[in-house]
């Protein structure tokens, strides 16, 4: 029986992110997806939002600015966090990385802007110049059972170096080909996975000895069904600037540092943390058929009572209709809850996230 979402064509299918140009697939969904559990996925991350941070006080004015604690990393290492508002609600996530003269700060498509804009307001240029790098340093990423030995032939680091990474952390490149690269362990879709920043002059030289190596380009629709399967929020699908760090995970994802100085939006972020809670927060939903869930769906318990909504969703090879929701707290995993869409209803079980892989 066929499936919806997968599409078979001769040429990619372009999109529009954040105005930037991104491919939704390759031709074949089904093994594009199919290639993060048997093979490597790759996918062109470029999308994504990268600024250069300079100076002698970069991490410790980074460090007041964000979730984490940016001055306790050492070259070579990297994090997860988010800037905040001062009311604590999510400005942008950020993938952070340390190295030896400037910090590289990697923010999702649809909310590079606020954080460029945050910067701005916050930090002076002439103590902590900054700059968007995002057109001269493309990013690509590789995820898999197959991607460390991808990653090692192109990169010339060792099996054994990219397999001791913790995430976030990353080695430079070893090869002359590719002029400059760096490589991170990136834990996004719970599984293997390995992005390589490259310059915007060798990506496609890149690109095409990884092809050649065996990876399988994939595009946004495979990508974003492995991202929802693995629970990983997106700024501008399930979180935006309602939202407050706790109810996206961000604290199970280790985004936030409870023990450092202060910085944007903490006393919120605090306060949730030791004195209260969140109303709210993000799950999975299993849903047990093929049909798509429409975003903002809403969720109902068995008294008829609103308990949450849709964010995002998609139709597993594995798992059928997944969807991210955000559902009050109080709503247990195993919990099955009412889905209801213009005059229409279905069922979800409520389940941690990531969802059982």
């Amino acid at each position: 029986m066929s499936v919806p979402w997968i599409v078979r064509t001769d040429s990619p299918a372009e999109a529009d992110v954040a105005g930037r140009p991104t491919v939704l697939h390759y031709g074949d969904i089904a093994s594009e997806y199919a290639s993060l559990r048997t093979g490597g996925m790759l996918v062109d991350r470029s999308a994504r939002g990268r600024v250069r941070i300079e100076g002698p006080k970069r991490s410790e004015i980074l460090t007041g600015l964000v979730t984490n604690d940016v001055s306790a990393l050492s070259p070579g290492q990297g994090q997860y966090a988010a800037a905040l508002t001062p009311k604590g609600k999510i400005v942008s996530d950020l993938r952070i990385y340390a190295e030896a003269d400037h910090l590289l700060v990697d923010t999702p498509p649809r909310s590079s802007s606020r954080w460029r804009e945050m910067l701005r307001k916050y930090v002076n240029p002439r103590i902590a110049p900054h700059r968007d790098v995002s057109d001269e340093l493309r990013d690509i990423g590789v995820f898999g059972p197959r991607a460390r030995r991808l990653v090692s032939a192109v990169s010339g680091i060792s099996t054994e170096a990219l397999g001791g990474l913790a995430p976030y952390s990353h080695l430079p490149g070893h090869t002359n080909g590719y002029g400059e690269l760096t490589v991170a362990r990136v834990p996004d879709l719970e599984i293997e996975g390995f992005e390589i920043f490259v310059s915007a002059v060798h990506f496609d030289q890149l690109w095409d000895d990884l092809v050649s190596d065996g990876a399988c380009p994939a595009g946004l629709m495979a990508w974003e069904i492995a991202r929802i399967e693995a629970g990983r929020p997106e700024w501008g699908v399930e979180i935006d600037d309602t939202t407050i760090a706790q109810e996206a995970n961000l604290d199970e994802l280790h985004a936030i540092s409870y023990t450092k100085g202060c910085y944007v939006g903490q006393e919120v972020v605090a306060r949730v943390h030791f004195r209260g809670h969140v109303n709210k927060h993000l799950r999975g939903l299993l849903c047990g058929q093929n049909e798509l869930l429409p975003e903002k769906a809403i969720l109902v318990d068995d008294q008829g009572k609103t308990v949450g909504d849709v964010r995002s969703a998609a139709l597993s090879p594995r798992l059928g209709s997944v969807a991210l929701g955000m559902v009050r707290r109080e709503i247990e995993p195993g919990t099955t809850l009412k889905v209801q869409w213009d005059g229409a209803e279905g069922r979800a079980d409520v389940t941690r996230l990531p969802f059982p892989l």
